[in-house]
């Protein structure tokens, strides 16, 4: 079956009516995506298995030893793209098919791994799935997890039919991850090449800014007499700007924020900003969260409200197996390129599973939007980029 026709069948899955996906952990469409996969993977003879948190893993028994695992998520943000992680679940089965056609035998197993809720868009932790598949996250630490109406993932995970008591033993026997990935930038674009390697993942984290004030009328009270909670978050916001554009080569980016009690006449009692930062380095990152901190307690004092800032989700900085990439980018003279995005191939590097990534060219740079895209050309050109990359790891290359 050809990458078209894999792609033909779950490119509709989760689609709205404006053109962006709509894939939360554990609803209808991501629920109808994992089956997707489920019923391709076992169309092909691959024996799937699970975890108790939903994780996947859909293996070619072949060979001895440890398998070379692949693959990538099917969540989506909030109005998001259609490449964003499914391109790499797609490409995997795909380049499966085509190892096949070209006769090669792996001297050891190959996989396709889907992790859950790897967007963080609904439970307020990024690539939760491979977390708790690596223990990076353990079970006392998912059940403080809630979503915004205040589901734990615990119960939406049992929900879905899941026993997150049973835990993962998903990566047993892994020698090693290879991640294909949209790329969410222009870098390819201005290397003028398809297909990129990852070298690095910058350090990135979410934390949230809770102001609190004092609600009162819209027209009633004079501004003097204002404990206006809303002004400091606002000012909050543009000082995150202007740290971010001060430090260098960094991200600051306040993208979701709650009012209560949201009224157009009312001043608000509480407002709650969350923030998406990321640096180059670790240090520069602290340096960057902490000078709009303290800007944030600085207004909040002059306004007369308080703000209290909880760190969310914060991922430390990822450096990939750089004799991996070497290996997989030399035979094609692929660049090698960072990426300011977080993917799970970052936790399992991180865990100390030898890992690297593949990034396929995205003409606009967009991402995380209905306007993410990636030119047929360019997709079918990593399914066979993932293809040699996987007969380079699991035996000889064809």
């Amino acid at each position: 079956m050809s990458f078209e026709s894999l792609w033909g069948d779950l490119a509709p899955v989760g689609r709205q009516a404006g053109g962006g996906y709509f894939r939360q952990p554990f609803g209808s469409a991501e629920r109808e995506a994992v089956a997707w996969f489920v019923e391709a993977a076992q169309a092909r003879g691959l024996a799937v298995t699970g975890d108790g948190f939903g994780n996947l893993r859909a293996t070619w028994q072949a060979g001895s030893g440890p398998a070379v695992l692949t693959g990538s998520h099917l969540d989506s943000v909030l109005d998001g793209g259609a490449y964003d992680g499914p391109l790499g679940v797609a490409s995997a089965l795909a380049a499966i098919d085509m190892l096949r056609d070209r006769g090669f035998s792996p001297s050891r197993p190959i996989s396709v791994a889907v992790f859950v809720e790897e967007e963080g868009s609904r439970f307020p932790t990024a690539c939760l799935g491979s977390r708790l598949a690596t223990g990076a996250v353990d079970l006392d630490r998912a059940a403080t997890i809630r979503d915004a109406d205040g589901v734990s993932v615990l119960d939406a995970m049992a929900d879905a039919g899941l026993d997150p008591s049973a835990g993962s033993d998903l990566l047993n026997e892994v020698g090693c991850f290879v991640e294909l990935h949209v790329e969410q930038g222009r870098t390819l674009v201005h290397r003028d090449a398809a297909i990129g390697v990852a070298e690095c993942i910058w350090p990135h984290g979410r934390w949230r800014f809770d102001f609190t004030g004092e609600a009162n009328h819209a027209g009633a009270t004079a501004m003097a007499d204002r404990r206006d909670p809303m002004l400091s978050y606002a000012m909050t916001a543009l000082a995150a700007n202007k740290q971010a554009r001060l430090a260098d080569l960094s991200r600051a980016t306040f993208g979701r924020v709650e009012v209560t009690p949201n009224g157009t006449n009312a001043i608000p009692s509480r407002v709650t900003g969350w923030l998406d930062a990321r640096s180059a380095s670790e240090e520069v990152l602290a340096q960057m969260v902490a000078a709009i901190t303290a800007q944030a307690a600085d207004r909040a004092g002059r306004d007369g409200t308080a703000v209290a800032v909880t760190p969310e989700s914060v991922s430390a900085a990822v450096d990939f197996d750089t004799g991996l990439a070497a290996r997989i980018a030399g035979p094609h003279g692929w660049p090698v390129i960072g990426s300011q995005a977080g993917h799970d191939a970052g936790i399992l590097q991180q865990a100390g599973i030898a890992t690297a990534m593949l990034f396929v060219r995205n003409p606009t740079g967009v991402s995380h939007s209905p306007a993410e895209s990636a030119e047929l050309v360019d997709c079918l050109a990593g399914v066979g980029a993932l293809a040699d990359t996987l007969a380079l790891l699991a035996g000889d290359p064809p």
